[in-house]
């Protein structure tokens, strides 16, 4: 849990500095920079790290909730295995969503999509 925590308070403060400190703050932010970002792997490992640290982490903390409020021991298991299968199906979804988003949709708005649609 510590480990993860410090990685998390690095993850996200790089996070939050590259997308509102760094270009034009929270005004930059739309479909065509988040394109820009998913589409190189480094920022790709980024996200999937943040992702999957935090769901780990936070679901680790709740199983810890659990074990210290819930005395019945049926009702603790069935919300331990709830929170596992939370936090595993929303592993899965998000490494899917940031592995095979595209950056340039066809038919898009061109006015939306990241400068690197356009180039040939």
């Amino acid at each position: 849990m510590r480990v993860s925590g410090v990685l998390l308070v690095v993850l996200i403060f790089g996070h939050l500095f590259t997308n509102l400190v760094l270009g034009d703050g929270i005004h930059g932010i739309d479909f065509g920079f988040v394109g820009g970002k998913l589409a190189h792997p480094f920022w790709q490992v980024w996200d999937v790290l943040m992702l999957w640290l935090a769901l780990i982490h936070g679901s680790n903390g709740m199983r810890t909730i659990v074990n210290d409020y819930v005395s019945n021991k049926q009702l603790a298991t069935v919300l331990k295995y709830a929170i596992y299968a939370a936090a595993a199906l929303l592993i899965l979804l998000g490494t899917l969503v940031v592995f095979t988003f595209d950056p340039c949709p066809a038919g898009a708005d061109p006015e939306l999509l990241s400068k690197i649609c356009f180039v040939s």
